[in-house]
């Protein structure tokens, strides 16, 4: 029958010894703590030879009251020696609040945190798009792995889905454009412009772009969350098992659909933007729809169309990759998907208003203006 644990102290030659014995574990140790503290003798060594065995309390028992008589331990084999030095390195000093730091440190911190997670984002994304071009080269190789029917059932949930919300912010829009731009042209006698502004802004920038920032804020979300979601319940990890690539059968057709729709997602949203400022030109400055249209014929060259269809499909792919980039990334638990999908929607939104700002630049410098 394992013993409690007890203590004797006795003087070997000049050095006071403190024996132990019984067992140091939680379940034999009893009211040993309160005799340790209550021990006001003088203590050189402490022999621990005689126990029969030691768990963390004890150790943490012994390593303290080492500490208070400034003794040595002696007497313990190699497993207690190893749990006696763990617990003395986990003898540290903790802090109960940290350290204050300054208002310019912290913000400077923040700065730095922000700047190397967009870094590891950008490095993220170069990465995925690079696996997504892998499984495109295997899609070329070996056609019949190419998921028709998800690709499909994507291109509705992306774009036929969407023309009603896209349909009635680019109408919106539109009016929006043509009644502000008529209100400032009128002070110089230059209403007519108005179908200038309305012409060239729908169809070179706010169609694609609007359309753009619905797309991520719809479609992308609804892709990180979908991968997310499949990343916890482990629906991913069970395709990797059975031989499925993730990025061929779930991936690659949200990408195409999306890369495929902007092109006539932007286009439909310039054409009924353009209505919208028609209307209101017909309503508010008394010009026909036959003047409208021809006016526009004139004014808009077919560049600003070909802009808007250059720029639409690599809107899409950054759209696309960064919402299934972002649910790929969920781990842990279901705050995960709600964070990442968050984050799908920013990212893509900034990245596409960056890249629309470099395309402007790029069509300036060949001529497109």
């Amino acid at each position: 029958m394992t013993e409690s644990a007890a203590f004797t102290s006795e003087r070997s030659g000049e050095r006071d010894v403190v024996r132990f014995t019984g067992s140091l574990s939680l379940a034999q140790i009893g009211d040993l703590p309160n005799r340790l503290h209550d021990y006001d003798g003088k203590v050189d060594t402490i022999d621990l030879s005689g126990i029969e065995r030691i768990d963390t309390v004890g150790a943490w028992l012994i390593h303290r009251f080492a500490a208070q008589h400034d003794a040595k331990i002696d007497g313990l084999d190699p497993d207690g020696t190893h749990l006696l030095e763990q617990v003395a390195a986990a003898d540290q000093p903790v802090a109960i609040r940290p350290n204050p730091v300054g208002g310019l440190a912290r913000v400077i911190g923040e700065v730095g945190d922000a700047v190397v997670l967009t870094a590891n984002t950008l490095y993220g994304l170069l990465g995925f798009f690079g696996a997504t071009m892998i499984a495109v080269w295997h899609i070329i190789i070996h056609p019949k792995r190419f998921r028709f029917n998800a690709t499909i059932q994507r291109f509705e949930v992306v774009g036929v889905k969407a023309l009603g919300i896209i349909g009635l912010m680019s109408f919106l829009i539109g009016i929006v454009i043509a009644q502000q731009g008529a209100v400032q042209l009128r002070q110089f006698g230059a209403e007519v412009y108005t179908i200038n502004l309305l012409g060239r802004l729908t169809l070179r920038e706010l169609g694609v772009l609007m359309t753009a920032i619905m797309v991520a804020g719809r479609s992308g979300s609804a892709f990180a969350a979908q991968l997310g979601t499949m990343k916890l319940t482990e629906e991913i990890d069970a395709m990797r098992t059975i031989g499925v690539s993730p990025m061929e059968a779930l991936v690659l057709p949200r990408v195409m659909a999306v890369v495929i729709m902007m092109p006539l997602l932007g286009f439909y949203s310039a054409l009924v933007g353009i209505i919208g400022g028609g209307l209101l030109c017909w309503v508010s400055l008394g010009i026909p729809p036959v003047t409208f249209i021809q006016r526009l014929r004139e004014v808009v060259p077919l560049t600003d169309l070909y802009v808007g269809l250059v720029k639409a499909p690599v809107f899409g792919a950054i759209i696309g990759m960064a919402g299934c980039y972002q649910g790929m990334l969920v781990e842990g638990d279901a705050e995960q998907v709600g964070q990442r999908t968050t984050s799908a929607v920013v990212q893509g939104i900034f990245l596409v208003i960056v890249l629309d700002a470099f395309f402007a630049v790029f069509f300036t410098y060949v001529g497109w203006i």
